[in-house]
């Protein structure tokens, strides 16, 4: 059995962190863990995350209901619980608004892909969702296309949302995306960016799948697709309104081949921390 007062001190925790990197201003921000088939533990509303206590953590179900709780819930628990709905194997969600990857869901700018061995490893292709008002369920239905090719989802006009098998781990994609974007846009003040060859991309794609990390570009549905081309979830830019603007595109990948060389991954690998 679960011990709910300890995962209540990690949201704490999380939540501290979460205000002391400057992600969740005043009350923003929202952590869910789920306990048990119909049981989540979620923060409440109005409640700024850099000061939580234990006994602030509520308990809902997973239609939304309050069922324990001195305090009332988020008002975003519907994203959350759709998440947990859509994918079983996740056991936490982490919300909030880190400033450099917001800027992107504000400027609905792609997340550039195969510039960094970290963010391809851990990451992948980053979607941004459509722009619904926050709360409603039409918002919560925004991360179902997508939601089963990523553990992070950049939400147009408003944040991100990651999740994993622990909220710590649920945290980590968030920050892990924030950084990146930071330094994408440090990077555009010097001049440039530069990709990776596609023989060092597929190193890390071989790489992340001897790790246990799953990526879509792996699969044999996606054997065809630019694998830095943010070919996942290009369906979805025109209906989201996503435009490369800030950044060039990388170079054009040729199609898998049983050619393709995946040589280098021992030399390259090690270097992934």
């Amino acid at each position: 059995m679960q011990n709910a007062h300890a995962i209540k001190l990690e949201i704490c925790d999380i939540g501290r962190r979460i205000y002391s990197k400057n992600f969740a201003a005043a009350n923003d921000g929202n952590i869910t863990y789920r306990l048990s088939d119909n049981e989540v533990l979620c923060t409440p509303t109005m409640h700024s995350k850099g000061f939580l206590k234990p006994d602030d953590i509520c308990l809902i179900d997973m239609k939304g209901n309050q069922i324990a709780g001195r305090k009332k819930r988020s008002s975003e628990a519907l994203l959350h619980l759709q998440i947990y709905k859509e994918r079983p194997d996740v056991k936490s969600v982490v919300h909030c608004h880190p400033p450099h990857a917001t800027a992107f869901a504000i400027a609905r700018e792609p997340i550039p892909q195969c510039v960094l061995p970290e963010v391809e490893v851990f990451l992948g292709d980053v979607p941004i969702t459509r722009y619904e008002t926050p709360g409603s369920q039409a918002f919560a239905d925004t991360i179902i296309p997508v939601v089963k090719k990523t553990n992070v989802v950049i939400l147009a006009n408003h944040g991100t949302i990651s999740f994993g098998e622990t909220v710590e781990r649920a945290y980590w994609w968030t920050e892990i995306l924030d950084a990146y974007c930071n330094m994408l846009l440090m990077a555009r003040s010097l001049g440039r960016i530069n990709y990776f060859t596609e023989e060092q991309e597929r190193a890390l794609l071989e790489l992340k799948g001897k790790w246990g990390f799953t990526d879509p570009r792996n699969e044999k549905e996606m054997a065809n697709c630019d694998i830095c081309a943010n070919d996942i979830f290009r369906d979805s830019w025109k209906e989201v309104g996503i435009e490369r603007r800030a950044f060039e595109a990388p170079p054009v990948m040729k199609m898998f081949s049983n050619n393709s060389s995946s040589n280098g991954a021992s030399s390259n690998g090690a270097e992934v921390e």
